[in-house]
């Protein structure tokens, strides 16, 4: 598996990847049953719970055990696209919340 450095096509999978999680919470607890700022507040608050997961910044240990994720997309079948660094989904929360909510 080949890792391709491509920083552009990262950040515009990593946009669409991220408006697609909070897309899901938001439909999720709307089946749920939330409604009006407890669903909009709820859902940005798992959004970037996630993003946090996601961009490795929050300290994931488990009896001594450490999950540091990395991201990467699949491009093909055999290369893998990253942007040389952690990724940075929490970036486009806010832009994804904004467009759901203010429409």
């Amino acid at each position: 598996m080949e890792l391709k450095l491509d920083i552009e096509k990262f950040d515009e999978i990593q946009q669409a990847f991220i408006r697609e999680i909070t897309e899901d919470i938001h439909t999720k607890l709307v089946e749920a049953g939330l409604e009006g700022l407890t669903l909009e507040n709820t859902t940005a608050l798992i959004a970037y719970s996630m993003a946090s997961i996601i961009d490795d910044t929050s300290n994931i240990e488990i009896d001594g055990v450490q999950a540091r994720p990395y991201l990467t997309f699949r491009e093909g079948d055999d290369t893998l696209i990253h942007c040389g660094e952690n990724s940075y989904t929490y970036e486009y929360v806010t832009d994804n919340l904004k467009r759901m909510y203010e429409s």
